[in-house]
């Protein structure tokens, strides 16, 4: 047994409850106060320390106990705001529950079309392309696409028509164009 395990029996036996209703004082509810008290022992006897009556040792609980109090809530006020800045949106980001919408939207079609709309919509390819790389005739590429723009129109609230072939714009240098 340690040298200060005897000193530790002896202060809660004797000081243990006005440490406790100290404690409450601090932080308000009994199960709480019990916690701080144990995290304050824990942190006074974790190091040798030259503490030889349980008055000392009871001081330095007590001196101890409001800096753990404050560092908690430190804790908890970093913590808050770095959760705040995790679900942050940022102005110009997309927005995220359209998103969430379309995946929605999306698990409501079969498979084949749900990868024809993807590869179309997403990957930007072209009717040609998809067929090609789902081994399948283009007419039957375009009929997913309609079918699929048709019922997911209405869920997306989409009222615009789709190109069926993207367009290249060519863009031309002002040097160019005064030349």
């Amino acid at each position: 047994m340690t040298r200060w395990t005897g000193l530790v029996e002896e202060l809660m036996r004797e000081r243990g409850p006005r440490l406790v209703a100290y404690a409450a004082l601090l932080v308000g509810r009994d199960g709480d106060a019990e916690d701080l008290v144990h995290d304050a022992l824990v942190k006074v006897f974790s190091r040798p320390r030259r503490l030889s009556t349980v008055g000392e040792a009871e001081a330095y609980v007590r001196s101890t106990m409001p800096s753990i109090v404050i560092d908690r809530a430190r804790s908890a006020a970093s913590r808050r705001r770095a959760r705040d800045r995790a679900f942050e949106r940022p102005r110009e980001a997309p927005d995220l529950d359209a998103g969430l919408d379309v995946r929605r939207a999306l698990r409501g079609l079969s498979p084949r079309v749900q990868v024809c709309v993807v590869l179309r919509f997403f990957d930007d390819l072209t009717v040609p392309q998809i067929a090609q790389r789902l081994g399948i005739a283009e007419g039957t590429v375009k009929r997913y696409l309609h079918d699929a723009v048709a019922q997911l129109a209405p869920l997306l609230d989409v009222t615009a028509d789709w190109d069926e072939e993207p367009r290249t714009v060519e863009v031309v240098a002002a040097l160019e164009r005064g030349r």
